[in-house]
Formats: structure tokens, C-alpha cells, sequence
């Protein structure tokens, strides 16, 4: 963060954001001077309560049930601003709520409503609510949550226009090669007997459900593995809605023939389950600079420490293993997709309570309890992990603490108190963040626990990243309520409130421990709560569930925002905006990268660019006499680079990464954009950079 102007001194708060910024460089990924287009896409789900009256039999080839479920899907939009601003992945279910309540009434509401964070790092921050989260975003970005909002909102207005009487099928089967314990270490520390039960480390199974109407034909599917959406590194300066992202585009562009990408009838959700432990860099992390493996408890290496100690995917780069990852979810839920014959019946049920994850009591056996704690992060929190190492002197498993951190965490924010410190051990606390409130709480302490219900499977919905154990007990504890159900963990729910290990893991401290704000019972009290539920559901008490206490909703006239409006932009000489700086080949073949570079204005300056794009390729149709746009933004075979100059002087560079199925022909490529003049009251005026044609071939020798 900047100064205000250069003779004017920081005060406290400003300095304590500083050290902060500069501690959690794993939360957030830093300003963003290249832009990846793909937009982020909501995948909006209704389903309904069968029908009391069996609709007019439109024939089917199965025989329909008596009471089919009413059925809706909807996608939208939801791509904020693009450029100068930090990337984060949290999220927040009130505000859309709000918007729903004004124009649905009561039926969408707090307790029948799940909103599950697809959870990506190289997405727009800037729209969570609490002091922490503001930090590493520089602060609340109002474009982005309204930009989120409006997407949310505007999906489920589709599904709810287009909601059909339709059928619901579950299927379920094992993705191998995809995902890896990233802390071992952890997991060992469970119970040898509870770990002899499953053959893994991490939850290989892969849980579908397949929406079709009537007629059977395709209307959705919404899917759950567990891997984390880290195949874009902390290096990526794009926005990218990483490998769960890429499996729903995969998967949708093979149902949506004809379609650009964000468009067509079906919809494809990849959502996040346990993933807290659960990497894609497969092929492990090693020491960079000797290719040697890292010490294993603590995931650093003898020259360079944690920093040279990195996990890499099964692709060359990070956007080949964000695609291999992707195509491999893809691929398996298609199978499952195609084989599923286990079909949904019976009503759905939905319960939801308020929880104060601060002040929750656990029984640990007849004679002791356990309780939650009041926020805190560890020591390892700032070590980061093998996907995205932190900065300075910060390692995994770290129960001791570091005395000149808690030196300067004193001096500025104040000791942790002893009872939060006792009630945290034996994590060494480094920001005790349930007792700092200034501007605004720094963590929430009022959490969401919520389980939806649809026939035989149990969704539960939880506020956070689970490890693969940690799921697994959720699983079973939910189980125990439901005879013969399906149980899936659908992760970040609602709200964000980072990790969640088991107990056992906690001891050791690594990242994810680190991360477990509310204590070493944390999964504890989760299990509680949500057999509490369950239980509900099963003996068809919901409405006796308390409410439990509501969380608060902050002012925006109390948010901060250290973010500037960008300067005027300024074209190079004897050039205007969307000029041509370095002009495409005349011809390319497929499988080879055309590239253009534009005169361009910073892309903040473009306003909303919801169901808008920066970028076309376009294709010549020689019949028509027109041109055919084949790809935009959102198209993985599309990057969009802008390019940050001096003085307001920047160029937009794009690329097109030709496809090996890409037809014969010539070619276009467009850019759209926006510039503020300096002059003219800061007038925003629109502009289109055109490429000159090109051909693209299969080969050079035969066109």
C-alpha cells in the first residue's frame, strides 16, 4: 500500500496492513498486469419437489416416475474487473440473497439456497466482507461483487423460467492420476486403523448427478471430485477458472455443438468437495534448483528453503496440466454421464442453521469435552504450501513459532490473549484474528451448516476446505442418519473460513492445520452440527432446528478500498486505440499460436463487460460474404494479454492457440476495448482493433 501523498506518515492501521500484504502473499497472487479472459461462469442448479400431479407422458423411452422433480439450469456472466487488481478466491452468500428475497419472495431462501464456490485463485477479488480478506484484495471492490451479484441473480432467473418437470440420476466412479496428497505428513498422523479402511491418501471417487427431462434428453450435470484448483500457480497473472473451470468447459462444449462458450442449453457444474489436502501437481513437489525430493515434514529444500520447493502437474506449463486435469474430469463424468442408471425419487429436504464456530462445546468422551476457539491463524498458514509457497522465513509444521514475528505482530496488533492461545495449542499463533475487530471483524465467527436432500443423496454443504479426512468422518457422521443414501461433501459454501483438519492433523501444523481457525475441535464441532441435521432431515424435524444466531452484515459506508482508479490512458505516438503494433502472419497451421498486438486503453476503463468479450476470432464465410465469430474470451484456445506501460501507455496482446481441429480457411482477429481521454471531463470512449486476414491450413504443403 502506498502512501497518500509523500509527506504524510502511516498510522497504525496502514502500517498493519503492510506487514500483513507482505505476510500473506498465499492468499493473495498480486496485482495483475496480464489479463486471461476466460470468464468465470455461475452454473445454477433448481430442483423442486416432485409434482403431486403426474404431467401429460410426452412418450419417453424409460418409463418416467409418477412424480417427476420440476428442473431448472442457468448459466451467466460474472467476470468483474479485469485489470490492476489482485486475485483471490473467497466468497459470500448474502448479498444475492437479498435480491432474490425482492423478487422471489420466500422461495429462495437462506435454507434452500446452496451457493458453492467452483473455488479458483486466479479469479477476481475484492467482495468479501471481513477485515482479513479486504486486506489481501486491497480492500472491497464494489464492480466486482456487483458484477458476481448480477451473474448469480441473472442465472437463476433462467433456471427458474426454463424449470420442467424432469429426472435426476446418480452415478459414481473412481478418477485416478488427478490429484496428491500435498501433506502426507498430516494424513499419517490419523489413526492406522481408520486409515487401513481406504486405499488412498486422497478421495479418488468422483459423484455425479444427471438432469434430464422427460424425453431423456440432456439437461445438466453437476459433479464432485476432490482436487484443488491450483494447476494455475501463484506465477499466473490471469484470470482463469483453472482445472474444475476447464472440465465444465470441456464437458459443455461437447453438448452445446454450434455454441460459444457460456452459451447453449445444457450446463455443466464441476464443484469442489474435501479438497483441502487434494493437489493436481501430480507429479509431486521437488527441489527445483537440484531436482531432488523436499524434506518431508516440512517441504523445503537445503538451498532455497520452501521457495525452490514446488509441486508441478502432469503438463509441461500450467495451462497443459490445468487442461489434462480438467479433460480428465471431464472425461470420466461423460462416462458416468452416459452409463448413469441409478435414478433419484422421493422429496427433498432442505435444513440450515447459524452456528458460532467460536463457541461450540464437543464431547470427546464420557467424562471431557472439548470447544472451539475464537479465530486464529498459524505460523504455517504463512508458509504456504507445495502448490504456492509464502514468503520469508515461514515452514510448514512449525509448533514453535518465531519469536521476531510475535515480536512485530505485538507491537502492532497487540498478543494473542492466553486463553486464545491455550485454546489454539499447539498451533503458534501468528494473527489472533478473532480478537482484532478494527475497521470491521478480520474473520467471521457466525457460520453456515446446511444439508439439501434429493431422494437418496445428501448434499452437505460446508463453509470451508476440507482434508480427505475430515470429508471422509463428515461422510460417515451424515451416513449413520440416511440408510442406503449417497452422501457427497460439496466444499466452500456460503461463506469462507479457510481449512478444516481433522484433529490429528492439526497436531503436525502444516499449511492446512495452520489454516484451521477455529481450533483443533473445529471438526468436531462440525460433525455435531451436521448429524444435527441430518437427523432433522431423517425424523422430518427441520422446523424444530434452531435458527441459531444470524451473522452481521457490514455497512458498505464501513468497507475500505485502497484501490485507485486508473490513470487516463495515453496511445503511442502517431498511433489510436486498437492500432495494430505487430501484425499476425499471413498464414499459420493448426496447432501453431497467432498473435497481435494492440494500441490499447486499460481494460478497468471497459465498465461492466458482462456478456461482453475483448477478444474474437473470427472465421470468413465466402458464401455469406460475412465473418463467423468461432471464439471469444471465454474460449480456452483464446489468451488476452494486457500489457501495462508508463505513463498510461499499454497494449492488449492476443493470442490464438490454433486447434488441431480447427477448419481451413481465413481468418480475423478483434479486440474491443475502452480508453479514458485526460482531456474532456475523463470522456470513456470505445475502440476496435481488427487484425489483417491470415489463412490457416492443416498443412503448408496442401491448402
Amino acid at each position: 500500500m502506498a502512501r497518500k501523498s509523500a509527506c504524510c506518515r502511516l498510522n497504525g492501521l496502514e502500517i498493519s496492513l503492510i506487514v500483513l500484504f507482505l505476510l500473506m502473499t498465499i492468499v493473495s497472487v498480486g496485482l495483475t498486469d496480464f489479463i486471461f479472459t476466460h470468464l468465470i461462469l455461475r452454473n445454477i442448479f433448481i430442483i423442486c419437489a416432485p409434482e403431486e400431479a403426474t404431467p401429460e407422458e410426452p412418450s419417453p423411452s424409460v418409463n418416467p416416475p409418477e412424480s417427476p422433480y420440476l428442473i431448472g439450469v442457468g448459466r451467466a456472466d460474472c467476470t468483474g474487473p479485469v485489470a490492476d487488481l489482485p486475485m483471490v478466491s473467497f466468497i459470500s452468500l448474502n448479498p444475492f440473497l437479498f435480491k432474490l428475497k425482492a423478487k422471489y419472495g420466500d422461495l429462495y431462501r437462506q435454507d434452500n439456497v446452496v451457493m458453492s464456490g467452483t473455488h479458483t485463485h486466479a479469479g477476481v477479488g475484492g467482495y468479501f466482507q471481513y477485515t482479513l480478506f479486504m486486506i489481501t484484495s486491497k480492500g472491497y471492490i464494489k464492480p466486482s461483487i456487483q458484477a458476481i451479484v448480477s451473474g448469480i441473480v441473472k442465472s437463476i432467473d433462467i433456471a427458474h423460467r426454463n424449470l420442467r418437470p424432469g429426472r435426476i440420476f446418480i452415478n459414481k466412479g473412481q478418477l485416478a492420476d488427478s490429484n496428491l496428497n500435498r501433506s502426507p505428513h498430516s494424513y499419517m498422523n490419523n489413526p492406522e486403523e481408520e486409515r487401513n479402511r481406504y486405499e488412498f491418501n486422497t478421495d479418488k471417487q468422483i459423484v455425479i448427478m444427471k438432469f434430464t427431462d422427460l424425453d431423456g434428453d440432456g439437461m445438466g450435470l453437476l459433479s464432485w471430485f476432490a482436487v484443488h484448483p491450483v494447476s494455475m500457480n501463484n506465477t499466473n497473472r490471469m484470470v482463469s477458472s483453472d482445472n474444475l473451470g476447464y472440465a465444465s468447459y470441456a464437458f459443455e462444449q461437447e453438448k452445446n455443438i454450434g455454441f460459444l462458450p457460456g452459451e447453449g442449453p445444457f450446463v455443466a457444474g464441476f464443484s469442489s468437495s474435501n479438497l483441502g489436502d487434494s493437489s493436481p501437481n501430480i507429479r509431486g513437489p521437488v527441489c527445483v534448483n537440484t531436482g531432488e525430493k523436499c524434506d518431508y515434514l516440512n517441504s523445503s529444500c537445503p538451498i532455497g528453503g520452501k521457495k525452490a520447493c514446488i509441486a508441478f502437474g502432469p503438463g509441461e506449463d500450467m495451462f497443459e496440466s490445468t487442461r489434462i486435469i480438467g479433460e480428465n474430469m471431464s472425461k470420466k463424468a461423460k462416462e458416468l454421464y452416459s452409463s448413469a442408471k441409478q435414478e433419484l425419487h422421493g422429496p427433498v429436504y432442505a435444513a440450515h442453521q447459524w452456528v458460532n464456530m467460536t463457541d461450540e462445546t464437543v464431547p470427546l468422551n464420557s467424562t471431557h469435552t472439548g470447544r472451539t476457539c475464537k479465530p486464529a491463524l498459524g505460523h504455517s498458514f504463512a508458509a504456504g504450501t507445495t502448490d504456492g509457497g509464502g514468503e520469508f522465513n515461514f515452514i510448514q509444521g512449525d509448533t514453535d513459532g518465531d519469536p521476531f514475528w510475535d515480536g512485530i505482530r505485538d507491537a502492532l496488533l497487540g498478543p494473542p490473549s492466553n486463553e486464545t492461545k491455550a485454546c489454539h495449542q499447539p498451533k503458534p499463533i501468528l494473527f489472533s484474528t478473532g480478537e482484532m475487530d478494527s475497521p470491521l471483524p478480520w474473520h467471521p465467527a457466525i457460520v453456515d451448516v446446511q444439508i439439501i436432500t434429493i431422494g437418496s443423496l445428501a448434499i452437505v454443504a460446508v463453509p470451508g476446505e476440507f482434508t480427505t479426512m475430515s470429508g471422509r468422518r463428515i461422510r460417515e457422521a451424515v451416513k449413520d442418519s440416511f440408510a442406503n443414501a449417497e452422501v457427497v461433501v460439496a466444499g466452500l459454501c456460503n461463506i469462507y473460513t479457510h481449512y478444516i483438519t481433522t484433529y490429528e492433523e492439526y497436531q503436525i501444523q502444516r499449511y492446512e492445520g495452520g489454516s484451521t481457525i477455529y481450533g483443533p475441535h473445529t471438526l468436531s464441532a462440525y460433525i455435531q452440527r451436521y448429524r444435527g441435521l441430518a437427523r432433522a432431515i431423517a425424523h422430518e424435524t427441520i422446523g424444530e432446528l434452531p435458527k441459531g444466531p444470524e451473522p452481521p452484515f457490514f455497512d458498505e459506508d464501513k468497507l475500505f478500498n485502497q484501490v485507485k482508479d486508473p490513470i487516463a490512458d495515453v496511445a503511442q505516438a502517431n498511433t489510436t486505440f486498437g492500432d495494430v503494433l505487430q501484425q499476425v502472419n499471413s498464414i499459420y497451421k493448426v496447432g501453431e499460436i497467432a498473435s497481435v498486438t494492440f494500441v490499447a486503453g486499460n481494460p478497468r476503463h471497459s465498465g461492466d463487460i458482462v456478456n461482453k468479450t475483448f477478444v474474437t476470432v473470427e472465421r470468413f464465410h465466402n458464401d455469406t460474404n460475412s465473418w463467423e465469430i468461432v471464439h471469444t474470451d471465454a474460449s480456452w484456445e483464446t489468451r488476452f494479454h494486457w500489457i501495462k506501460g508508463l505513463a498510461g501507455r499499454s497494449q492488449s496482446k492476443v493470442e490464438w492457440h490454433i486447434p488441431l481441429t480447427a477448419q481451413t480457411g481465413t481468418y480475423r482477429i478483434q479486440h474491443f476495448g475502452h480508453y479514458k481521454q485526460s482531456t474532456n471531463n475523463n470522456t470513456i470512449t470505445p475502440y476496435v482493433g481488427t487484425s489483417d486476414a491470415f489463412k490457416v491450413t492443416k498443412s503448408f504443403y496442401y491448402y
